[in-house]
């Protein structure tokens, strides 16, 4: 099992498949983009394989979910599924997606093993879209989420982020919204994981002033359990559909955290906002056998932090940013 010293176990693995990105969205990079990884740095399709199966056939991970970057720009990404999907024990197999060309996959990644998939969308203006994003991309996004509840990778979540001055009046909006199409809204609280470090927590929109707009036009009934899921949930005038607000800056759930991550360059970090990584890349390609790999992936969880150090005034934020880390 993948335990730390605070007596947390990591059950759910995210895997980031490509740093690269087909948006260029404000609180995430630059318009430039950024310089990404080169292809022999990236693991390959069969060292991922290898080191999904180490996790789910060793380590005790039930949950697998592909990220970036754009996990759908890797190609193979159906196969990979595949392969992952074929792993004993069968993990649970989910996707973290801008949606751009998921209308011609959602099919195929269903059929591969897929189970679910989150997509990104912060508002219903094509305009603002292109404003957020530096990309006329929203009609796409719209076909994908469509594709994805018509294949039947539910439940379909929609994940947004509210800026100040840019989309903080749209929250029920978006809820009425998502409620009308059957997709689970989820608000994510903006995360100091920027490529250009320019995030200030005083110009964040914090869960409290979500809550507070979607309660001038909702009636939310809190869900009392929430276990290790980063969102805390509420029903939406009585139910059943519930929308969820993760608030990882003024409400952290560190405490119950499950999760362990593997970047595109195939490095463990054991919390979003570490500065400090463990290498699995090198020695998997330098001939060590699954139980090496293992154990290795064991220390790199064991020593983590009690939680994420957001509040504290020495913390700094992570080299990377959330494109090369992976959700």
């Amino acid at each position: 099992m993948l335990l730390d010293t605070h007596g947390r176990t990591a059950t759910d693995l995210r895997v980031s498949l490509t740093d690269r990105c087909n948006l260029r969205c404000t609180y995430c990079m630059p318009e430039e983009g950024l310089a990404w990884l080169a292809k022999p740095e990236l693991l390959t399709d069969d060292e991922i394989v290898r080191l999904v199966g180490v996790a789910v056939g060793r380590l005790g991970v039930t949950d697998v979910r592909f990220t970036g970057g754009e996990p759908l720009l890797r190609r193979g990404l159906v196969s990979l599924v595949e392969r992952c999907a074929a792993l004993g024990p069968r993990p649970r197999l989910s996707l973290t997606t801008n949606g751009i060309g998921l209308e011609r996959v959602a099919g195929p990644l269903r059929e591969a093993g897929l189970d679910r998939v989150n997509v990104s969308l912060d508002t219903l203006s094509p305009e603002t879209f292109e404003r957020m994003t530096r990309r006329r991309r929203h009609a796409d996004v719209l076909r994908g989420l469509a594709a994805a509840r018509d294949a039947g990778l539910t439940p379909v979540k929609v994940n947004a982020v509210l800026m100040p001055g840019v989309n903080d009046t749209e929250a029920p909006e978006l809820l009425a919204w998502a409620l009308a199409e059957g997709y689970e809204l989820r608000f994510i609280e903006q995360m100091p994981l920027d490529a250009q470090h320019g995030w200030q927590r005083a110009e964040m929109i914090t869960a409290e002033r979500i809550l507070t707009a979607l309660r001038r036009r909702f009636t939310l009934t809190p869900e009392e359990t929430r276990g290790s899921a980063p969102a805390e949930r509420w029903l939406v005038d009585g139910g059943p559909g519930r929308v969820g607000v993760i608030a990882s800056v003024t409400r952290p759930f560190c405490r119950a955290c499950d999760r362990t991550r593997l970047t595109a360059d195939g490095q463990v970090r054991d919390c979003l906002f570490t500065r400090e990584e463990s290498d699995l890349r090198g020695p998997l390609r330098d001939g060590a056998d699954d139980a090496r790999l293992a154990e290795l992936w064991r220390r790199a969880m064991w020593g983590k932090k009690a939680g994420s150090g957001l509040d504290e005034p020495t913390f700094q934020q992570p080299q990377r940013p959330m494109s090369s880390i992976g959700g």
